[in-house]
């Protein structure tokens, strides 16, 4: 077999994995997207493992040991991720990335926050502002 169809395949893969964690506002799914590139990248490591033992008879497979360390880092990687989501969801009621990074950043719905009636509170120029006011 050529090399040329797993590494198609794997490209791919690596690109409908890339599309799905720039695209998805959901934090499970942009998890399965990054499980589907690491896929694709233990995909080129066997692939190139088994082209390059070809050449060579008595080769250490060392395409196939570093595809097994990566399924025990992202079997790892989705079980800490997954908790993470979990215990967020259950805190804030949403796994939406984008109305969680809003809520970090304090644009959520807090309306008890200062300039929530309007008035930036930390403006230097608002006594003024009310001084020409009270003299007019």
């Amino acid at each position: 077999m050529h090399l040329a169809y797993p590494a198609v395949l794997a490209a791919l893969l690596f690109c409908t994995g890339l599309y799905g964690v720039l695209a998805r506002r959901n934090a499970i799914l942009v998890l399965m997207s990054v499980e589907l590139m690491l896929n694709a990248v233990n995909l080129n490591l066997v692939a190139f493992d088994v082209w390059l033992s070809k050449a060579a008879r008595d080769t250490l497979h060392s395409g196939q040991a570093l595809t097994l360390f990566t399924i025990a880092v992202a079997a790892a990687e989705i079980g800490i991720g997954l908790a993470i989501v979990l215990a967020v969801y259950r805190n804030s009621g949403t796994s939406d990335i984008d109305r969680l990074r809003d809520t970090a950043e304090g644009h959520g719905t807090d309306s008890d926050g200062p300039g929530s009636d309007g008035t930036d509170s930390n403006d230097p120029d608002a006594p003024a502002a009310e001084k020409t006011e009270a003299t007019a």
